[in-house]
């Protein structure tokens, strides 16, 4: 399966039409969005569109620049999917998430955070391949030691040791945008705006 996952795209509508075309060039199977897809929930329009007309399968989840409620209006909106606290397997591979952060309006607690990974993670734990999805970089992570505004989570990092997943895909450190880290035997990828191609 080849996937373009990408975060922090704050509403800017003429990245979408970039990202989508990377999508279409690479010919991806799949897009991930991993929240701040809008920039405090301003406007939705033209961000999620450009994806759905290259015929992507689209999953999302939101940042802390939107709510659950909008991450679910562009996913209805769109015919994608809201990972945060749910999951999906396509094939072989199963992918969970949880978006939201530790910080923000919409704050989650680090138990929350875990809980609604666990919830998701329980239905593919089969899989040969668990891809987990979060906005948030883990707590003590090389990404977290990149800025003094954004704590890592702790729920983040207890999910990795338990639930052992192959890859985790973040965002949300705009300054380790790319930066790639090994936690035990979980690859860690920050996608950054202008998106990573990730082949599984």
């Amino acid at each position: 399966m080849k996937i373009l996952a990408a975060g922090d795209i704050h509403g800017d509508t003429s990245l979408s039409e970039k990202l989508a075309e990377k999508a279409e060039q690479e010919k991806v199977d799949l897009v991930i969005l991993c929240g701040d897809i809008t920039f405090s929930e301003k406007s939705t329009e033209g961000l999620i569109e450009p994806f759905v007309k290259k015929n992507k399968k689209i999953l999302l989840i939101p940042g802390n620049h939107e709510t659950i409620a909008t991450a679910d209006f562009l996913a209805d909106a769109y015919g994608a999917t809201n990972l945060h606290g749910y999951s999906v397997k396509i094939k072989d591979i199963g992918i969970f998430g949880c978006g939201l952060a530790n910080i923000g309006v919409s704050q989650l607690s680090e138990s929350e955070i875990f809980s609604l990974l666990k919830k998701g993670f329980n239905k593919i734990k089969d899989s040969k391949k668990k891809i987990m999805v979060t906005h948030v970089h883990p707590a003590n992570s090389l990404m977290s030691k990149l800025t003094k505004f954004f704590p890592g989570s702790t729920g983040v990092k207890r999910a990795i040791q338990e639930l052992k997943p192959d890859l985790l895909l973040c965002s949300h450190v705009h300054e380790a945008e790319n930066m790639e880290e090994l936690i035990q035997n979980t690859k860690i990828i920050n996608v950054g705006r202008q998106g990573k191609i990730i082949e599984i």
